[in-house]
Formats: C-alpha cells, structure tokens, sequence
C-alpha cells in the first residue's frame, strides 16, 4: 500500500539524520522526493539512489535554508519536475550551545535565521501551489527543547523552536480553509551522526548515554521514530489533525515544564 502515491514531497536538510530518514520513508510510501541539502550532495545523492534502487523517484537539490531565493528556487525545481509540491517538511535546523545568560545577538540571529525565518519563508514560498491545488501537507520539525527540557546550555535552540510552534499554529489557522494542513514534530533524543560528533556537554553526554533515567520507554529515539510520524501527518489518515505540536520523546520524565 503507498498512501502517498502520485504526491511530491520536498524535504530540508534531507542529506543525513532525521532528514534523511523522513525523505527514504516518505518515498516508500509513495511519494516522490526533492532530497535538499546545504553543502553534502555525495549523501543527498546517496539517499537519492538508495530511492531510486527501490523503484521510487528522486532528485538531490541544493538548498541555503536561510537564503530565500535559494529556498525559492528549490521548490520551482521540485513543481517543474513533479508538477507539483504537495508535502513540504522543514526539517533543516541549526543548533549552538548557550545558556539565555550568555548567548550572543550574533548567535540568537543566526538560530532565528535558520530555525524560523528559513521554515516561514518555505511555506509562503510553497503556499500558492498549495492554495491552487487546495490541498497540501507543512511539517515542521521543532524540538522538545520548545516546550522546556531541563538540558542545560540550548537556550537559544529552543527559543527559535518555540517560535516554530507558534508559526506552525498560525499557518495552520490561514490555511485550512485552503485544505492544507500544518503541523510540527518534536522529537525527544534521536541518535544520529551529528549528535554523537558534536555534543561533548556532560549533562547532554549523561542524557544520551543512560536513556532508562530519562525516558518512560527507556531508550532513545531513532530517526526512523520521527519518519513514521511524519508520514502519518503527510498521509491521508491524518487529514482532520492540523495546529498541532505531537512530541515524539518516548516519554522524557527531565522536564521544566510540560506546557505547550
């Protein structure tokens, strides 16, 4: 069964990690995929030939997240080969240490230009084809850093995702009457390569590495956990759920506060 047959979906940051996984798993069930990376084509194109093995369609497409006409000139490339972006996923993200004392102006700009402005610009930009056609799917990919985990030190991180969340809320409430729906994800500890290279914090280091102290399912999450929930979101089965943030984080018990 491929309950995305016939659709395209538009993936960022869909090279590696989370990205990667959503762009092979949304292939499988059907749809047809612009694989976009920012600097690493050798493992968008892998990903693009691991959907092609498999029968499915794919294209790798360069893409600056936080540069508009790059972002606009990545979905035209995805309607004109397609024909159309019916599921656009903003998965592409950008994180840095610090705590709300010590980040920088510099810093916070650089987070909001990639984690919101980046993620809003892709919906306006994909809106008319999805307004015209009246029907589509926007998935964000948040954090639960946006509704407060104790981790230390991801301040700015999690700002610039909370602020997705509300994008997402207000999308979602100017374009339903379009019939497209606007949702987030925001996945607990995931492991991927880039975790596990560039987090050396001893608090992220005693989270990651003794999962059963933290989550209720005592494990951590892989990208595959996020994939499925995504094209469950992107499918027909989730056709009436819109405005909403799921929390896909095996239960994480290291909480500030579970608002949101």
């Amino acid at each position: 069964m491929h309950p995305l047959q016939g659709q395209s979906a538009l993936v960022t940051g869909g090279s590696r990690g989370i990205g990667a996984a959503i762009a092979l798993r949304l292939a499988r069930d059907g749809a047809r995929i612009a694989v976009c990376y920012h600097s690493n084509e050798a493992a968008a194109t892998s990903v693009v030939d691991h959907i092609v093995v498999n029968g499915g369609d794919a294209l790798p497409i360069r893409l600056n997240i936080a540069d508009r006409q790059s972002i606009e000139l990545a979905i035209g490339q995805c309607v004109d080969l397609f024909g159309s972006c019916d599921i656009l996923v903003n998965n592409a993200g950008m994180a840095a240490l610090g705590t709300a004392l010590t980040t920088s102006d510099e810093q916070l700009d650089a987070l909001m230009k990639v984690n919101l402005h980046g993620p809003l610009a892709a919906a306006q930009l994909v809106a008319p084809h999805m307004i015209a056609q009246r029907r589509g799917r926007i998935i964000n990919i948040s954090s639960i850093g946006s509704l407060g985990t104790a981790i230390n030190g991801v301040a700015g991180y999690a700002m610039t995702k909370a602020a997705l969340n509300m994008l997402t809320k207000r999308l979602a409430a100017e374009l339903g009457e379009f019939g497209v729906t606007v949702n987030a994800v925001s996945p607990g500890m995931i492991i991927t390569d880039l975790n596990d290279a560039t987090h050396a914090d001893p608090q992220f280091r005693a989270t990651v590495d003794n999962p059963a102290a933290t989550t209720l399912l005592q494990r951590n999450g892989q990208p595959e956990d996020i994939a499925g929930v995504v094209s469950f979101l992107a499918g027909p089965d989730a056709s009436f759920i819109t405005a909403q943030v799921l929390t896909v984080d095996g239960g994480r018990k290291d909480f500030l506060s579970r608002s949101g």
